[in-house]
């Protein structure tokens, strides 16, 4: 959905980075945002699992391979920026909430499907739950600053139905009781209207806070990453 949250594969592998810590001195940091760091070696494991997102041919062009680090490494700052501001604004997740995703999660999985897939994922139960967590933070950051506020008019609403649904080749109308459908056709289009003007602030709020806290990033070590495999070392 947002650039920030592209970065965290639930399931599908999970590294430590971007946590609060003083454990990498010197040189031995990429990205530093307050107290949150991200090592030389967290980036290397995080691109290890969005390189599947890319073909083979793409990550063997220089440009491409260069670009596609480039990307992570402005997600990686872009999520430490959120967790900074969730700091600051004392947001946090409660262990029922945690509880209550980690439920809904394993609920659609038979038996142990679940334990298995972190088993041939290498991923230690705590670590995915400290991700999971980690990700509905930084859901519900972006949900206080930026959906919270989306103001929708009827108006608007109006122009998103004749646009998307009052059409012969449009998606077609819900079955069942006018009202009932009018009033779930209502609320659908209120949800894509939200999500839609969400993203669309997304941007500018992030730019605004790219401003407000302090991001170092080790040049000398992100030169020689972005080196790395693309041709140009």
């Amino acid at each position: 959905m947002f650039g920030a949250l592209l970065i965290i594969y639930i399931l599908t592998g999970c590294g430590d980075y971007g946590s609060d810590s003083h454990s990498a001195p010197g040189d031995n940091y990429l990205i530093r945002v307050g107290d949150r760091v991200v090592t030389i070696v967290d980036f290397n494991k995080a691109f290890e699992i969005v390189k599947a997102a890319y073909s083979h041919n793409a990550l063997q062009e220089p440009d491409s391979c260069r670009g596609a680090k480039l990307r992570l490494l402005s997600q990686l700052i872009e999520e430490m920026i959120i967790l900074e501001r969730a700091k600051e604004l004392n947001i946090g997740i409660s262990d029922s909430e945690l509880d209550e995703a980690v439920a809904q999660i394993k609920g659609d999985y038979d038996d142990n499907a679940f334990e298995q897939v972190l088993l041939e994922q290498v991923v230690s139960y705590n670590l995915w739950a400290k991700e999971l967590g980690k990700r509905l933070l930084i859901e519900k950051v972006v949900e206080k600053e930026l959906r919270e506020h989306v103001v929708i008019t009827p108006e608007d609403i109006s122009n998103h139905y004749e646009k998307h649904y009052n059409r012969h080749d449009g998606p077609s109308a819900l079955s069942g009781d006018s009202d009932k459908a009018d009033g779930d056709l209502n609320r659908i289009i209120v949800k894509q209207l939200r999500r839609k003007k969400a993203e669309e602030a997304y941007k500018p709020w992030i730019e605004n806070l790219r401003k407000k806290y302090l991001v170092e990033i080790n040049k000398k070590e992100w030169e020689k990453i972005a080196q790395i495999g693309s041709g140009l070392n």
